[in-house]
């Protein structure tokens, strides 16, 4: 082979990159699950913005978090679509192409992970920014009212974004480690957002302050435009998120070098 040929084929990370790019847009779940996720946000907060009334029940709630109410339902299914680009790729066996055409494995996960993020972090800012913004419209006349423009309130619509992304890669990190989309999924609800409820059910100081540094409880922390109490920091919650992140594609990066695809 001759040297230009080896060099026009050869991998670079760009190109794993663009490979991991066009892979993720050219399977339907792709686009159910951003356009699913967009509509229970949108949905939600425009549900909730229509019906509020300044003495009912809600009053005390942060606005911002009353505008997003739908991220929760939301972020399940970016968490899902997660789980499909790293473990629906062991069950349609394409991971074996993907492997074969890197050779050192790690840069497809990194590929996936960074293009990943990137998608879902604005697909969900923008999403969240247009509800606020539409919420607000039905909430002019109310104490709810608020504007982009108040203290908190554009860092919590980001901080929103940034929780609902940070999650959604921790489930591309289990589905990755265990190589199971319905394994993935079920490690998810029941690591992620069920056991948290579980623990803080103990009596005990120590694990209601741990508990705070939990993914869900952190991502929470994160789009409050004033401080939620017995809650962490906006910035010790970023950190414990982006930790949990990092651990969990840690886990599956190591597998890889180590177990057959």
């Amino acid at each position: 082979m001759s040297t230009t040929t080896a060099q026009t084929y050869r991998v670079t990370p760009t190109r794993v990159l663009r490979s991991e790019w066009h892979k993720l847009w050219t399977v339907r779940s792709t686009w159910i699950t951003v356009l699913a996720s967009a509509a229970f946000l949108l949905g939600v907060g425009i549900l909730m913005g229509a019906t509020y009334t300044s003495d009912g029940g809600d009053s005390d709630v942060d606005t911002v978090i009353l505008s997003l109410y739908g991220s929760q339902l939301g972020g399940i299914c970016l968490a899902v679509l997660g789980i499909l680009v790293t473990a629906g790729e062991y069950s349609t066996g394409l991971i074996r192409a993907s492997m074969t055409a890197v050779p050192r494995r790690t840069p497809v996960l990194w590929a996936k992970a960074t293009v990943f993020t990137a998608v879902v972090f604005t697909v969900s800012f923008v999403t969240a920014l247009i509800t606020f913004l539409t919420a607000q419209i039905f909430l002019s006349d109310t104490d709810q009212a608020a504007s982009l423009t108040d203290d908190g309130v554009l860092a919590a619509v980001a901080g929103n974004a940034a929780g609902v992304t940070l999650l959604s890669l921790i489930a591309l990190g289990l589905g990755a480690a265990l190589r199971s989309v319905p394994g993935g999924i079920g490690a998810f609800i029941g690591g992620v957002l069920i056991l948290p409820e579980v623990l803080g059910m103990l009596p005990y100081d120590a694990v209601e302050t741990a508990l705070t540094y939990f993914p869900t409880q952190a991502a929470g922390a994160l789009g409050s435009a004033d401080p939620m109490p017995n809650a962490a920091s906006p910035g010790g919650a970023l950190l414990a998120l982006c930790l949990w992140a990092a651990a969990t594609l840690i886990v599956p990066a190591l597998l890889l070098k180590r177990r057959d695809v």
